[in-house]
């Protein structure tokens, strides 16, 4: 299937690593120019450089999220060299660990905008180029919003405010013909979940412990699987779909825990 990316223009904020970099590469590999917004030039150029390698295109541009005028700047530096914006994927963000118990006041505002304040600052200054284009939005999230974790209090109500986001946008946005959905990620095995894993006293007994509570398949969900997801939801393939929480996680969230030992 032809997914009708060839050329567009796609900005992926924290695009160097982990999903991000898996949806970069996919997005290539569809003919797409993906742009990575991340504040470490040499992992982003590291990815940009393995893309070209292989034939295909992509770009980057060194900005700290956090901050509200590097969001500005980003979207300004894409603008000046492309001219346009086709998509944006809101993807940057980190576990942190802000508890309601181990956190405070300073830390829960600093993982809000780690997590989801840089998220509404690069939709905002894309949008100009966005309502042109008759752009996407898409937002990756996580399950900690609908199940919670523990300690996370950060992560999970910055997720809570992408996901309701992501259908304000989708109707704030009709009347532009731009399309926002997200991807709502459970247990998706990156480099950063096995680093996690690392800390724990038996890394492998608790990771056969997670996938058998994975009902399809009993195994973690691939970034590949995420990034199909991804290119689908940014195409016109998927022209009707719009405010939609898409879980791509092998019913990990809604299916029946007994299922998973059936």
């Amino acid at each position: 299937m032809d997914l009708q990316l060839t050329n567009k223009i796609i900005i992926v904020t924290g695009g160097a690593k982990g999903i991000g970099e898996g949806i970069v590469k996919l997005l290539a590999g569809e003919g797409a120019i993906p742009v990575i917004v991340g504040r470490s030039e040499q992992d982003n150029l590291q990815v940009v450089k393995s893309i070209e390698v292989n034939g295909g295109k992509a770009a980057q541009v060194v900005a700290e999220l956090t901050k509200p005028e590097e969001c500005e700047r980003a979207v300004k530096e894409i603008l000046k060299r492309f001219g346009r914006i086709e998509g944006l994927v809101n993807n940057a963000g980190v576990n942190d660990s802000v508890g309601l118990e181990s956190g405070n006041y300073q830390g829960f505002m600093a993982s809000l905008h780690k997590n989801v304040v840089h998220y509404y600052l690069m939709a905002h200054f894309a949008l100009p180029a966005l309502k042109e284009s008759k752009g996407v939005i898409l937002n990756i999230t996580s399950k900690t919003a609908d199940t919670g974790q523990g300690n996370t209090s950060g992560y999970a109500a910055a997720n809570g405010g992408r996901n309701a986001l992501t259908r304000e946008w989708a109707v704030e946005l009709l009347k532009y013909g731009i399309r926002v959905n997200a991807i709502v990620v459970a247990e998706c095995w990156t480099p950063l979940y096995e680093n996690w894993l690392n800390t724990l006293p038996d890394p492998q007994a608790n990771l056969k412990e997670i996938e058998s509570k994975i009902p399809l398949g009993n195994r973690m969900t691939t970034v590949e699987e995420i990034a199909n997801m991804a290119a689908f939801l940014l195409s016109e393939r998927s022209s009707h779909t719009t405010g939609q929480l898409v879980y791509v996680d092998g019913g990990y969230v809604h299916l029946d825990r007994a299922l998973a030992n059936a």
